[in-house]
């Protein structure tokens, strides 16, 4: 089984991490591919950075499928950009892994509250909680006020700070678990949930055993109507080869 883990934007050293972090969970026969798109922001804070980032994830799916096909994709980054778009071009699973960390805590506890990177990301993580249907279970979000890059070059701050939010979470919003909402904190999970004693749910491995368990059912993304293939079309300028999409 082959898991192609894209991480959206560009920084190498991260991507590195992530697969270091996946590569320990995925089984021993499960190959484990990571990789940071050619195009793309060095990190994903913004709904502009998100939507440029979307370019770069089409990029590897649509490179994947012609030349070395996957058993199954990871988006990861919380913000998922191009999540949808990227079900249009393969009939593989595709996951996110904001998606993937609302599923495990609903189903770990009644209610949970999401760890971002900036503030500015509050509203992004909303409205990612509304399109999965998981409103009921959203007690708050709570940024770090880090940026992505600064987590994770300074853990010992990004986890010191983590702790803080999730006992805040659960005294001040009535969470009973916490979402990790940036990738870059996934490395710390374990240490901020061994502090803080509440579950903490990592999207990134989520994602990536959920991607593992459906692939070894076969499970296929539906080509009903809403992600089916793309109709070619011209696409112009620096998009002229996104516009005929497999």
């Amino acid at each position: 089984m082959k898991i192609k883990m894209i991480n959206p934007n560009t920084t190498v050293s991260l991507t590195q991490t992530l697969q270091w972090l996946a590569q320990a969970w995925v089984r021993p026969t499960t190959e484990l591919i990571a990789v940071s798109p050619p195009m793309g922001p060095a990190s994903i804070e913004s709904y502009y950075d998100d939507h440029l980032a979307a370019a770069g994830v089409f990029h590897e799916i649509a490179r994947s499928e012609q030349e070395d096909p996957a058993d199954g994709y990871v988006i990861a980054c919380f913000g998922e950009p191009g999540l949808w778009g990227a079900r249009e071009l393969t009939s593989k699973p595709v996951l996110g892994i904001a998606e993937a960390a609302m599923h495990m805590a609903s189903m770990l506890s009644p209610s949970f509250t999401i760890l971002s990177a900036l503030n500015r990301s509050k509203v992004m993580m909303e409205q990612l909680v509304y399109r999965y249907g998981m409103e009921r279970k959203l007690r708050s979000v709570r940024p770090t006020s880090i940026s992505v890059l600064d987590i994770h070059n300074d853990p010992e701050n990004s986890i010191r700070r983590a702790v803080e939010l999730c006992r805040k979470a659960v005294e001040e919003d009535g969470a009973e678990s916490v979402i990790l909402g940036c990738a870059s904190l996934s490395l710390h999970r374990e240490a901020i949930e061994r502090e803080a004693g509440i579950p903490v749910i990592d999207g990134l491995l989520a994602a990536v055993k959920f991607c593992e368990a459906f692939a070894e059912l076969g499970a296929r993304t539906s080509k009903v109507l809403t992600f089916a293939k793309p109709q070619p079309k011209a696409y112009a300028g620096i998009l002229r080869d996104f516009g005929n999409p497999l």
